[in-house]
């Protein structure tokens, strides 16, 4: 959730509130929201061109491992979605106005922090390749990492200040005083850990002139946090003195954060407490704010980066979501035993928040009626897998027999591309798709360099084409040219992909979920972007390596018959092939025949999955336009 000040103001008093700790042979339970976050960050990650997602796979191995040293046995826990109660939904519509602003700062060249889209998923699969457990929560975590970590007498790990003030046995860890890129031994053994400094509630509610710790959740909704900002505790904290000690140096909030536990420090228990700041109000708002402020009290108990001229990059996977909201429809415990025919003319809407340029509003959205075999969610792993895979090729809109000569691992990825090319918005060029498809290749690269039964393949041209991917990923420094354009394009491929696995897993996986932590690298499609347009050719890239060669081949065949004839024109020739045309009237029209036949013999030739150059094309067009 988040008290505002209150981290700030605990660090700036780190030698009374917290101790140091060397953490090892222990279990810790951690936020997996704060942490892939952090490690996000705060690890020197280019940010700007939708994710390298292998960079960041990389980096949460090596904190996993820097526990498994130590035989740390973390214990994750993720965020699931928000409350029914929609009683966050403020804090995240300001978090999201932020990102927007942050978003657009990154594309101009400014600083910024925002996650890539697929981050949380990259994260997931690394915890599940390094058998780390995890689970995911209904809603906020919170009270499940306080409820597990009193249960296993651990420590937390999190950056959120809330966990001052749950009451935990062990502590609360911050994540920037865990140092655990810089792993210890101690001396005379061979023992490894990890410096950190550990929170002490006990050490707070000494220093405020011991204070009851049962009146911390009060604190913190005084103070404000995610869930509540009442205006109407500005009136309370107008009226009331609050007793500052020492001077704060970090302004009003900490001025803030100091009062309340000063003043807070002088009653008994919550309910005196409580009782006085409900005098500070007027008579007819009392009872009204004493339920929220229980209410949020006992939440405290045991229980990108885009074009922001362009639209919505989320748009593009609408159909996709009301899918999947036709599916969730099918669960409602208040639509049980009422049939679609049974429901008002309009059917069910659900509203959704998009971005508007850099604002944001609400729109509403429709779910889709389903045949009758997907009436019922909670019968849906009953049904053939054939049937889950028709309902996901459908809603992507492609054939499953292009996918035949696709490795499974890739099936969903080229289905979700294939949604992306039919969709116009996505204005993708040739370069667009040859540099995604490029990318995707990383993963088996990795794997044939890695692999011991290939040796003559790493001999071979896998490892240098993998160098020369690391090549063009690195010259895509901090400083280069964001081209916006490219960056919207690939941000609504990401977030088509995002939605297709999404029902996917809705649909208990009808194609194999796709490993995200080598399949796209933001630095290195847009890099290869630029190289595609001005001297290099994918001919020239691949050809070093016969097998990437080969998949690259089956990879563009099963995408370009979904995408539209002008993704293969130059840029600018649409415009000039139609002036050429009324030009030369019925005579064009005569060799048309010819054109389309000279363009299908280059899809179906030695160049047929996109080897040529802009520039040779651009030369074969113009000569069978001229014959």
């Amino acid at each position: 959730m988040g008290i505002r000040g209150l981290m700030s103001f605990v660090e700036d008093h780190s030698n009374e509130f917290f101790t140091d700790l060397k953490v090892r042979d222990t279990k810790i339970v951690i936020d997996g929201y704060a942490l892939f976050h952090r490690l996000c960050f705060n690890s020197n990650l280019e940010l700007r061109y939708g994710g390298d997602y292998d960079s960041f796979a990389d980096v949460v191995q090596k904190f996993f491992e820097s526990l498994f040293a130590c035989n740390i046995c973390p214990y994750v826990v993720l965020d699931g979605g928000c409350d029914i109660s929609d009683k966050k939904l403020k804090t995240l519509k300001d978090r999201a106005r932020e990102k927007i602003q942050m978003a657009h700062s990154l594309s101009v060249g400014g600083g910024g922090y925002v996650c890539p889209l697929l981050i949380r998923e990259v994260f997931i699969q690394v915890l599940i390749k390094l058998q780390v457990c995890f689970v995911q929560c209904f809603s906020e975590a919170d009270r499940d990492i306080m409820t597990l970590a009193n249960h296993w007498n651990c420590p937390v790990l999190s950056s959120d200040s809330d966990f001052c003030i749950f009451d935990l046995k062990t502590g609360f860890c911050p994540l920037n005083s865990f140092q655990w890129r810089n792993v210890s031994t101690i001396k005379g053994t061979g023992d490894c850990y990890i410096p950190a400094k550990c929170f002490s509630i006990d050490a707070l509610c000494r220093h405020f002139s011991n204070m009851n710790k049962a009146l911390l959740p009060l604190f913190a909704v005084l103070c404000g946090n995610d869930h509540i900002n009442l205006p109407i505790m500005d009136t309370f904290l107008s009226k009331v003195r609050l007793p500052l000690g020492a001077t704060s140096s970090k302004g009003r909030r900490h001025h803030r954060v100091l009062g309340l536990l000063n003043w807070l420090s002088h009653f008994a228990n919550p309910t005196e407490a409580l009782d006085n700041v409900l005098k500070y109000l007027p008579k007819k708002d009392r009872e009204n704010v004493k339920e929220i402020l229980c209410c949020s009290m006992e939440e405290y108990q045991q229980s990108q980066v885009e074009n922001m001229q362009q639209p919505n990059a989320h748009r593009i996977s609408l159909p996709i979501r009301q899918i999947i909201y036709g599916l969730l429809l099918n669960a409602s415990p208040h639509l049980e035993n009422v049939s679609w025919n049974a429901l008002p003319s309009q059917p069910p809407a659900f509203s959704e928040v998009e971005r508007i340029n850099k604002n944001i509003k609400t729109s509403i959205v429709n779910a889709v009626e389903l045949p009758k075999d997907y009436s019922d969610l909670s019968k849906l792993t009953e049904l053939s897998l054939a049937k889950r895979q028709i309902l996901l090729l459908e809603t992507l809109k492609v054939k499953q027999t292009i996918l035949e000569p696709i490795p499974s691992s890739l099936k969903l990825l080229v289905s979700v591309s294939c949604y992306w090319l039919q969709h116009t918005e996505a204005k993708a060029k040739l370069h667009h798709l040859q540099a995604l498809l490029l990318g995707m290749l990383m993963g088996p690269l990795h794997v044939i360099i890695n692999s011991p039964d290939k040796e003559d393949l790493r001999e071979d041209g896998a490892r240098m084409l993998y160098e020369e991917f690391q090549r063009v990923k690195e010259q895509t420094r901090p400083g280069t040219r964001l081209d916006l354009d490219t960056a919207h394009i690939f941000c609504q491929w990401q977030c088509c992909l995002q939605m297709g696995m999404y029902l996917n897993q809705l649909l208990s996986a009808p194609l194999p979920e796709p490993d995200l932590t080598r399949l796209y690298s933001g630095s290195l499609v847009h890099g290869l972007c630029r190289q595609l347009l001005t001297s290099t050719s994918v001919e020239s890239l691949l050809s070093m390596c016969p097998e990437a060669k080969q998949l690259y081949e089956h990879l563009f065949n099963a995408t370009r018959s979904y995408a539209s004839a002008e993704l293969f024109l130059p840029k600018g020739k649409s415009n000039s092939k139609k002036k050429r045309q009324k030009k030369q009237g019925t005579s064009w029209s005569k060799n048309r025949v010819g054109t389309t036949s000279d363009t299908k013999c280059w899809y179906e030739g030695s160049n047929r999955f996109g080897l040529l150059t802009v520039e040779n094309l651009e030369e074969h067009i113009e000569l069978s336009e001229l014959e």
